[in-house]
């Protein structure tokens, strides 16, 4: 038997990476009578078979995973907004940093095409008074892309994003020897053509570094609820104020001696997040915790 990595997953076989060493593996049948299916990033058991198949035996507990994208066992989720084309959605983003947080993987947001548009301190601002990191890359010369390669190192990290934001553009800039697959933004469609088709981990930083396909602003829609009882901490700026609400079943929306409405009011708050998490809140406040099973 051998431990590895499952660094990449297509058409029902895995790629485990063993001591740098890539072996092809199918899984095990009884994984699908326990409702398991292994992901990219799981941390395996598998079987070297010299005149048979390899086989993945044993799937080691996971810290997280995400649906979308199928990965777990992440430290870090790059969040990839372009500024024009497609032009950054705050819901969309404060989605997935919400399912960062509830996944306890630390949310990254990095700017693009800030060279098509350079107001994008207001998004800065946001985000940096959420305590969320936030980094800004030029599309011509890739100034400030080395600013966040330090948080990768020794880490394993995905960049996602709805599609044509420019995941891979960004990945072959700080890493030229990936030369990943990438393509322009279809004028028809307003959207990136789809250039990574599934999810791969690239060893890279002493870690792992994973591209994800992109996806359409219905899709994030389908993944990853959170109960409303979670989601308030969710939004880490919200946490210093939860305990000081007048009522325990406080909503954080409009309720009366709601701390985080008066923190919203007072400027402490962006509006964006509140309204993000208004959103979320409405979509699964009618939602059990029996049903999301």
């Amino acid at each position: 038997m051998a431990i590895g990595k499952i660094v990449k997953g297509i058409g029902g076989f895995y790629y485990v990476d063993a001591d740098d060493v890539i072996y092809e593996c199918k899984a095990r049948g009884n994984f699908r009578n326990k409702n398991q299916s292994p992901l990219v990033g799981d941390n395996v058991e598998f079987s070297i078979n010299e005149n048979a198949e390899n086989r993945i035996e044993k799937i080691f507990e996971r810290k997280n995973s995400l649906v979308r994208p199928p990965l777990a066992n992440l430290d870090v989720l790059f969040i990839i907004c372009s500024l024009v084309d497609p032009k950054i959605n705050l819901q969309i983003t404060d989605r997935l940093i919400a399912v960062a947080e509830y996944k306890n993987i630390e949310p990254v947001i990095v700017l693009t095409k800030t060279d098509l548009d350079g107001d994008y301190q207001k998004y800065i601002d946001i985000y940096e008074k959420a305590k969320i990191k936030a980094f800004v890359v030029d599309n011509t010369d890739f100034s400030g892309a080395d600013e966040f390669k330090d948080l990768m190192s020794g880490k394993v990290c995905a960049f996602t994003g709805n599609t044509g934001v420019g995941k891979s553009t960004l990945l072959n800039n700080l890493f030229p020897e990936l030369e990943l697959e990438t393509g322009e933004t279809s004028k028809k469609l307003g959207r990136g053509k789809h250039t990574t088709r599934h999810s791969e981990l690239y060893k890279l930083c002493g870690g792992y570094i994973a591209d994800t396909p992109g996806f359409s602003s219905l899709d994030i829609q389908r993944y990853d609820k959170i109960l409303k009882e979670d989601l308030p901490q969710c939004f880490r700026e919200f946490r210093e104020y939860l305990g000081d609400c007048r009522f325990n079943s406080c909503t954080h929306i409009n309720d009366k001696g709601c701390a985080v409405c008066r923190a919203l009011e007072e400027g402490k708050i962006s509006p964006s997040r509140h309204s993000s998490y208004v959103a979320m809140y409405n979509e699964v406040k009618d939602i059990k915790e029996w049903q999301q099973k």
